[in-house]
């Protein structure tokens, strides 16, 4: 409920999506202007993530950290990343 945008304008989402044989993390946010963001195509923005841990948690924390996007879950995101990157991980 919190993550979805009802409650609040502003969606966060950290997911993965598969193109073919390539897996990729992917974050989901709200578009920052309002004139795009009153179009339903337009609503969502959703940005790659990097899979090495380091980087990919550094963007992560740029994104909703220093751009003061939904601070409040940059803990619970950082969580889900690691879920979703552990996912990837196949048993041999």
């Amino acid at each position: 409920s919190k993550f979805s945008g009802i409650a609040s304008g502003r969606i966060c989402d950290i997911s993965s999506r598969k193109t073919g044989d390539r897996e990729t993390i992917v974050f989901t946010a709200s578009q920052k202007k309002a004139s795009r963001a009153s179009r339903p195509g337009a609503r969502v923005v959703t940005t790659g993530l990097k899979k090495q841990s380091k980087k990919g948690l550094a963007q992560i924390e740029k994104i909703m950290g220093a751009g003061f996007y939904r601070p409040d879950l940059l803990t619970l995101a950082k969580v889900k990343y690691n879920k979703v990157k552990a996912s990837f991980k196949k048993k041999k």
